[in-house]
């Protein structure tokens, strides 16, 4: 007797828009925003073990989505320019944000000035900021690639492998319409994000890195994965020499962020004390390291108390942090 065959894969969501009282809903954005708040959640958390004010965190937030969202877009709409412009094509669709299109790399350049210039008016220390942030931006990362999900978009090569992911026809690139299931590259780069999460969590704890090691772990992670995730992509992008722009881009931020972390972890150990506020004068004896500081208490530093309390329960509190 033959037994009934069942068929193995992921299927697609049947629509990524919800209209509610005439409003369209679009799954890509909620997914996004959820991204934002669980990240933002995970970076208050952090920064307040560090001893920083969450007035700052929520300030840095603020300015630097949107200034990621239009870096994000700048970067798709200049590599991806052959959608928008050009015979047949209307440039108007370059604004049309909800029809996906976002490039991290952008995302990531552009929020991380914003926050720059947020850290350096509120007197931050910008690399224990990095720091604080990084695990948060990865599962950002994580949740935000749903919205692929939801609009079949940027998906692999054909697979027959039992998580292959069923993209409907009107959505296969031209030469691929005799397939069914594809590698899920979404799903391949939401789970090495948590990954990289977790790590950035579990070293941070171990090492107590600071003077932004964290960070520049982050990028050195995710640059890593996202190279070999990258190559299973078809859908249609500029390339150079073969490869696709981003698989160049990931490799180039990948060696800058090896080194910048190979060189912080041989001439900047440790980590900062004190995150927020003036700079510690020399005559205080403490120089913002955890591992070099006199006076941890601040009692006869001149270090703004505030500052110094919440730095003095920091990592105790770190140790409960996600």
């Amino acid at each position: 007797m033959t037994g009934a065959y069942l068929p193995l894969f992921i299927p697609s969501p049947d629509t990524g828009i919800w209209h509610v009282f005439g409003v369209p809903i679009r799954a890509y954005a909620l997914c996004i925003i959820a991204g934002i708040i669980v990240g933002g959640m995970i970076a208050s958390r952090r920064w307040r073990a560090r001893g920083g004010s969450p007035d700052t965190l929520e300030l840095v937030i603020a300015v630097g989505i949107p200034c990621g969202i239009v870096g994000a877009r700048i970067y798709h709409v200049i590599t991806d320019y052959q959608l928008y412009f050009g015979p047949g094509r209307d440039p108007l669709d370059a604004l049309k944000i909800w029809n996906g299109g976002l490039g991290i790399w952008g995302a990531v350049a552009l929020g991380v000035l914003g926050g720059y210039f947020v850290a350096r008016r509120r007197q931050v220390r910008f690399p224990a900021l990095l720091d604080a942030v990084a695990p948060g931006l990865a599962v950002a990362q994580a949740i935000g690639r749903l919205g692929n999900w939801f609009n079949q978009e940027l998906f692999g090569r054909p697979t027959t492998l039992p998580w292959g992911l069923e993209i409907d026809e009107q959505y296969r690139p031209s030469g691929y319409e005799d397939y069914a299931t594809f590698h899920p590259t979404f799903l391949y780069e939401l789970l090495w994000n948590l990954g990289v999460a977790g790590v950035l969590i579990w070293a941070d704890r171990k090492w107590k890195l600071g003077h932004g090691k964290v960070f520049a772990l982050y990028v050195v992670l995710y640059t890593a994965g996202r190279f070999w995730i990258e190559a299973l992509r078809i859908d249609s992008v500029n390339e150079i020499g073969g490869f696709r722009l981003n698989n160049y881009t990931s490799l180039i931020v990948f060696v800058v962020a090896l080194l910048w972390l190979l060189w912080l972890v041989k001439n900047r150990p440790g980590r900062e004390l004190v995150v927020e506020g003036p700079e510690p004068s020399e005559e205080s004896g403490i120089d913002g390291d955890a591992d070099q500081a006199a006076d941890p208490a601040g009692a006869s530093s001149g270090v703004d108390a505030e500052s110094t309390e919440r730095a003095g329960t920091a990592e105790s509190a770190d140790e409960k942090s996600p």
